[in-house]
């Protein structure tokens, strides 16, 4: 069973209740259960489902733009009036876009409760052109907030909730402890965020970790920006940046300096969500495997978890990192998914509950 964590009774027996998947037995799929063979096969084994999107760019006070991509499930039957139809904002991993298959799966698991899902691309990596010398990174908020707020105000009446995955959720973590009460979010779901990036980029440097993960996330970070090598070069040394081998080399010579950190590691601390948990003002599930190189098990942070009501962690034995793979041949539906699908429709359809206890 996994392991929940939470000091709120409160939101256990909410969980209990209207999202029993969270003390279920989870049973990996028995030919892939080592953490990172489940990280590496879940791409190839879990189907593709076909997703219709709107594509919207929108302009931020910097001048730049970000590419969002909706689903707005106007044949919903459950909520045929699109302005109280309740909203998903899907934030992907490190280089991850719309088109990832946990993105997929998840907006399939909405279209079946009726829900409307937008995803937020980062800037420059769902084709859309960068025009100002500016990407992204764990730690800077706003263009999330600017995001958040464009969806609140096209629709006001809509429950609104958010889900993260990997730097995704790390990025939704470091927003929810800025901003505490004071966000338009009723809640939000993560999955498998790194909490400590030091440990993290530590793990991911070790030689097996190194060949298996880490150099091939390094060349999706530089294959994200060359063909925006025009713009960047007005601020970089690309060349250097592209000689980069390690994700922290990558941060070190391109990412901290971008965002105006004096040093990596402030950068790094920065980015870290286990330093802002205590300031989360909204109810929070976050999903982690304890076998996730990319988020070690002892830099996962069950004690500061349990200093806020508003958070509850689910940690399971095996899974790695959005992996959470199940049955013989799971190809249409992880564990993940499923907590995914069972917690939305949760805060949905039964949060007055838990909000009014």
């Amino acid at each position: 069973k996994p392991q929940l964590v939470a000091s709120n009774d409160r939101f256990c027996r909410f969980l209990e209740e209207y999202c029993p998947v969270v003390t279920e037995t989870y049973y990996p799929t028995i030919w892939c259960w080592e953490g990172r063979v489940q990280t590496l096969l879940r791409p190839f084994i879990t189907s593709r489902p076909q997703v219709q999107y709107r594509n919207e760019l929108i302009k931020t006070a910097d001048g730049g733009q970000i590419s969002l991509d909706w689903f707005d499930n106007n044949d919903s039957l459950y909520y045929p009036d699109a302005s109280t139809r309740p909203t998903v904002l899907l934030l992907p991993g490190l280089t991850g876009t719309s088109k990832e298959s946990y993105i997929l799966h998840m907006i399939h698991q909405s279209e079946t409760l009726g829900y409307r899902c937008v995803v937020f691309n980062n800037r420059g990596i769902a084709g859309e052109e960068l025009l100002t010398p500016r990407t992204y990174c764990a730690a800077n908020t706003e263009d999330l907030e600017a995001v958040i707020h464009h969806v609140h105000s096209l629709h006001p009446s809509a429950p609104f909730m958010a889900a993260g995955v990997s730097m995704g959720g790390m990025l939704l973590l470091n927003y929810l402890g800025k901003t505490g009460r004071d966000t338009p979010l009723m809640a939000a779901a993560i999955f498998s965020a790194g909490w400590n990036v030091f440990e993290s980029v530590e793990s991911l440097e070790k030689p097996l970790n190194w060949l298996l993960f880490n150099y091939y996330l390094t060349t999706c970070l530089q294959s994200s920006i060359s063909r925006h090598r025009q713009m960047l070069e007005k601020l970089f040394d690309m060349d250097l940046v592209m000689k980069a081998r390690t994700v922290r080399e990558f941060d070190k010579q391109f990412t901290s300096v971008m965002f105006g950190y004096r040093t990596i590691d402030d950068y790094y601390e920065d980015a870290s969500p286990c330093r802002k948990l205590k300031s989360v003002g909204i109810p929070v599930l976050c999903l982690n495997s304890v076998d996730d190189v990319f988020s070690p098990r002892h830099a996962i942070p069950v004690e500061a978890a349990k200093q806020n009501a508003n958070v509850a962690l689910v940690l399971t034995s095996c899974g790695g990192h959005i992996g959470f793979l199940e049955g013989i041949w799971p190809r249409k539906c992880t564990y993940m998914d499923r907590v995914f699908k069972q917690f939305v429709q949760a805060i949905f359809e039964h949060g007055n509950k838990f909000f009014s206890m």
